[in-house]
């Protein structure tokens, strides 16, 4: 298998576990996703950090974010300056997130399956590198 189609069936993996979530509370899989990047990043709170760390088209984010809204899952509270609205996730919310959460757990639990608790360290090691690589190479360009 490559890398390429590990990502893709990894990814089709996450949205078969959690598309019974979906289902239960009527979501799309778009607005579980934003639903679930807000409760579980609540520092990246606009609909410009969604579309800026997702990697989301900005409608989407927007088409998403209204509908949460009007669903009673997002509050929106507008900042000082007036041009960007801090998200958050409401209390009606909370047993969405709390099922969520559990199927983002069955998901990580699939992937590390079969992984020693060595192994699980040794690769977490291993992402940690390839952090530091990474925030390196970002590092060099800004100067």
């Amino acid at each position: 298998m490559t890398t390429i189609e590990f990502l893709s069936d990894s990814a089709k993996l996450y949205q078969d576990t959690v598309l019974p979530v979906c289902k239960k509370y009527g979501l799309t899989y778009m607005e579980f996703g934003v639903l679930m990047f807000l409760y579980n990043n609540p520092q990246y709170n606009t609909a410009a950090q969604i579309v800026s760390m997702r990697h989301i088209p900005k409608s989407h984010v927007s088409i998403s974010v209204k509908s949460l809204m009007e669903k009673g899952l997002l509050h929106g509270e507008k900042c000082k300056d007036k041009r960007a609205v801090r998200l958050s996730v409401t209390e009606f919310a909370e047993e969405i997130a709390r099922s969520g959460k559990s199927a983002q757990k069955n998901f990580v639990d699939t992937l590390y399956g079969g992984f020693s608790e060595a192994e699980r360290s040794a690769f977490s090691a291993l992402l940690d590198k390839m952090e530091t690589n990474v925030a390196e190479h970002f590092d060099l360009k800004r100067s």
